[in-house]
């Protein structure tokens, strides 16, 4: 039996390796992703344990005090915690709201356009402002919306109205937010719904035609459906960054007058821990993210198994 058992493992092993060099340029192609998971993603996990410590960076990570769950008390505590909770929660839920469905409807749109050349064109603009930085971004907002200099300002000297800072006003920071960053990625999030789009056996819109449905049929009756688990595993994976509402963004655009709906955990972090030197307060709070996040995920494939889908697993 052992013999058996043993030539068994071997057997699998042989036809393990076999796979590999069958595919081994497909496994190159693989390597720098891994690489980078590896050792941006995983080598740092050990570093979690700073929650737990009073840490000193002159001490290192042995040598500092632990002092267990006070850290997490420290920041539940925080006057500033509640409210960065609930900003990066709105937020993020704003971009899922309006930034999820936008990006399927341009990839259907964009599926149903006629002409091949036209359709690279829209294409390839749309993609455009994926690549461009929020510094940027951010230096055009200004330049439209600057009560002073901008366009924004040119309409207020023409109309006679009362110039009003709309960047320094808490009641429109989030909807500038939201909208700049649901322009700046729709193209680049069509790009996976494009994908699975072409992927839809033609046969099935060659008999529709023959039954006389139109494009909104189509659309609802066969593409929708044809994509729903590509839906379903995008829009798990957007539940697990909820705690993410979007770094580099906020970090531009906030000002003083908005910090009441802007601060969100990870301007927080970098504010208040990484400047100061409060590494342990920042781990805390990023630990306290990922964790949060896991158990997003876990309900969000829950609840997509509860309705007969896939989801990730």
């Amino acid at each position: 039996m052992k013999s058996s058992a043993a030539l068994t493992v071997q057997e699998r092993r042989h036809a393990f390796w076999q796979a590999v060099l069958r595919d081994k340029y497909l496994y190159l192609m693989l390597l720098p992703g891994l690489v980078y998971f590896i050792v941006f993603k995983y080598v740092p996990i050990y570093g979690i344990v700073i929650a737990f410590q009073k840490f000193n960076i002159f001490k290192g990570i042995w040598n500092s005090e632990w002092v267990g769950l006070e850290v997490f008390r420290q920041v539940f505590a925080s006057p500033d915690f509640w409210m960065v909770l609930r900003n990066t929660i709105l937020i993020s839920l704003y971009k899922i709201m309006w930034g999820f469905p936008v990006p399927i409807a341009l990839a259907i749109l964009i599926n149903e356009m006629a002409g091949v050349y036209f359709k690279k064109i829209i294409q390839t603009i749309l993609y455009l402002p994926h690549f461009i930085s929020w510094v940027v971004i951010y230096g055009v907002i200004l330049a439209i919306m600057s009560p002073n200099e901008g366009l924004l300002g040119w309409f207020y000297d023409v109309t006679g109205l009362p110039a009003k800072n709309i960047l320094a006003d808490p009641s429109y920071f989030r909807s500038i937010l939201v909208a700049s960053d649901v322009w700046k990625e729709m193209g680049w999030s069509s790009i996976i719904y494009l994908a699975a789009i072409t992927q839809v056996d033609q046969a099935q819109y060659e008999s529709a035609t023959i039954d006389g449905a139109n494009r909104w049929h189509k659309i609802w009756h066969i593409t929708l459906p044809a994509i729903r688990n590509v839906i379903i595993v995008l829009l798990i994976l957007k539940i697990g960054s909820l705690m993410h509402a979007g770094f580099e963004q906020v970090l531009v655009m906030q000002n003083s007058a908005v910090r009441s709906v802007s601060e969100i955990f990870d301007t927080y972090v970098y504010q208040f821990g990484l400047r100061q030197g409060n590494y342990s307060f920042a781990t805390a709070i990023g630990l306290f993210n990922s964790v949060v996040a896991l158990i997003l995920i876990l309900l969000a494939q829950w609840v997509s198994k509860l309705f007969g889908e896939e989801g990730l697993l």
